[in-house]
């Protein structure tokens, strides 16, 4: 079989990975050189603490298996298995990761609540004031940056792998063929479109209705903090957004502590991951209302800035990256991913939103099984 893969980051690369795992021929199409969206400007993070159940968390720990047998065979991928902390300053915050670890689902999670002392004991750079963290065994890494890349390499390995770069595609030209922008046709058994937020042009002609919006968020990267952050690490807001903390505990937070006024401006909460090279990335926000502004702004980067020197006892690192990213997120949140048949032969799969990095795997596994790969 020959399958046509148009959009080279995450999901796209993913779904390129299970054909060739399954012995077939791939084509891959890719409108930049390589890819620059959501999948090079996100945490890296396999983030499976805050998931909702079900599907969701289903297919999140399926991802976070995959990941890790992937990671093996392509060290350069940068996979590790670092869980996370999620810290608490006070008694309502507490209670929510205390609630949570009393979900029935916790086990699978691996989630365990500590104090203070035992936080610091795994991630020794936590020298800040809190009073304890909620740990997630199963939270893992990557580094997006070189991902796509590292993954490609070893399919080109296969000797069954094609990667045209500068190529976008335009239309569908009949039955299982894409024709791109330097006019030549492209025919397969199978075609799948990977293009993540670019949601306009041949995607809108494709699925004019498609349940997917756009989502943007900024973040940052310092220089090396010059020692190890051993966990990724997040803040209560965290629990304000991820669905896995819903319930009577979180109702009482948001009641009785209102967010900081930035970061409820911003739909902010705080994620931070250590880079191979010792540099941090933090973020981020939520920005849904289109068309997004064009230029960054400064008081979300101040806030993270606060927060995370708050957690680490010392200042931050000089910022030496700052960026915004788009990605695509479908309507409905119950939804892991949009699969849709568009043409006879032609899948568009997208909209797995923040999800993308964690969950692209077990994405790609589940449309290579619903084909018959």
């Amino acid at each position: 079989m020959r399958v046509i893969v148009v959009g080279a980051g995450v999901l796209g690369t993913l779904h390129a990975w299970h054909a060739i795992e399954r012995g077939h021929e791939v084509l891959h199409l890719e409108r930049e050189a390589e890819a620059r969206g959501a999948s090079v400007r996100n945490f890296g993070q396999i983030w499976i603490s805050g998931r909702a159940g079900g599907e969701e968390l289903a297919t999140a720990l399926r991802a976070r298996e995959l990941w890790e047998g992937i990671g093996a065979r392509v060290p350069a991928l940068g996979f590790r298995a670092i869980g996370s902390l999620t810290v608490v300053r006070n008694d309502a915050e507490r209670a929510v990761a205390e609630a949570a670890t009393r979900r029935p689902d916790a086990t699978a999670r691996g989630y365990r609540l500590l104090d203070a002392a035992d936080a610091r004991a795994l991630n020794p750079a936590l020298r800040g004031e809190f009073t304890g963290a909620l740990w997630c065994e199963r939270d893992a890494a990557v580094e997006p940056r070189v991902a796509q890349r590292a993954l490609k390499e070893e399919l080109l390995a296969s000797g069954r792998y094609t990667y045209l770069g500068g190529r976008e595609v335009r239309e569908v030209a009949g039955e299982r063929a894409v024709r791109d922008d330097h006019g030549d046709t492209h025919h397969g058994d199978a075609v799948v479109l990977c293009t993540g937020a670019w949601l306009g042009g041949l995607v809108r002609e494709l699925a004019p209705d498609l349940p997917v919006r756009r989502v943007r968020l900024q973040m940052m990267q310092t220089d090396p903090l010059g020692e190890p952050l051993t966990t990724s690490v997040a803040d209560a807001d965290s629990f304000r957004y991820y669905p896995a903390y819903r319930g009577d505990a979180l109702d009482a937070l948001n009641a009785g502590q209102a967010q900081a006024p930035t970061a409820a401006a911003h739909r902010m909460q705080l994620l931070m991951v250590q880079r191979a090279d010792g540099g941090l990335t933090i973020g981020d926000t939520h920005e849904y209302a289109t068309p997004f502004a064009f230029d960054t702004v400064e008081e979300p980067y101040e806030h993270l800035t606060a927060v995370v020197e708050a957690i680490l006892g010392r200042p931050l690192p000089r910022i030496r990256h700052r960026w915004a990213g788009v990605y695509a997120q479908c309507t409905d949140p119950a939804r892991v991913v949009h699969r849709q048949q568009v043409r006879d032969g032609v899948w568009l799969v997208t909209g797995p939103g923040g999800r993308g990095m964690t969950c692209s795997p077990a994405i790609a596994e589940r449309t290579a099984d619903d084909l018959g790969w």
